[in-house]
């Protein structure tokens, strides 16, 4: 029986909204892709929307996630680029919702907290983290690493809705230090529970 999860990490953002998968079999995490998707910021807002909705298909159809999760963003000293990010969330938000993918929601501390342990870690921090965490792993850009980050939160509740996921005792990053240096990260086990699941991007 193949136990095998495959989920896509999600950060929207209307220039670029990055992506970045990973396999959970059992207990273990493993790196499988990440990247990109980029609009056109000398076209129209709505033909931006139609390239970020194509890319990201594209991406779905191609590596076939079982499970995604997208970080809620919060961008309010601009009220264009809030509504701009909004539109492009929206986006985001959509296409794996009409591959029937179940999608998650995940706010930046969060995320934070799940990956390194605090939620108010700095971003080389989190660069830091996903080196051990997938070992190996290139990471093709900001955004793509900030969407394995959100991936990583997603496996870490055991890869289903919020309402559905269970949270483990500890954080990946916990994890890692009990394993020790260049050990193999081993993820918690999902048990049956329930709790809860920035930018001109």
């Amino acid at each position: 029986m193949n136990t095998r999860q495959r989920l896509i990490g999600l950060d929207p953002g209307l220039r670029k909204t990055g992506w970045g998968i990973i396999d959970v079999e059992g207990t273990r995490l493993r790196h499988v892709a990440n990247g990109v998707v980029h609009s056109d910021d000398r076209c129209p807002l709505g033909e931006r929307l139609v390239q970020l909705y194509d890319g990201l298909t594209e991406v779905i159809a191609t590596w076939e996630p079982h499970s995604a999760a997208v970080e809620e963003t919060f961008v309010n000293k601009n009220p264009t680029t809030t509504l701009k990010l909004g539109q492009a969330r929206g986006v985001v938000l959509l296409v794996p919702a009409l591959a029937g993918i179940p999608v998650a929601e995940y706010t930046p501390n969060h995320i934070k907290k799940s990956v390194v342990g605090s939620g108010h870690a700095a971003k080389r921090q989190i660069r830091a983290m996903l080196s051990v965490l997938l070992p190996g792993v290139e990471i093709h850009g900001e955004d793509a690493g900030d969407a394995l980050s959100v991936a990583i939160c997603h496996a870490h509740h055991g890869g289903a809705t919020p309402k559905t996921a269970t949270v483990s005792k500890f954080s990946p990053a916990e994890l890692a230090l009990k394993q020790g240096p260049g050990a193999q990260i081993i993820m918690p086990k999902p048990r049956n529970g329930a709790e809860g699941g920035e930018g001109n991007k």
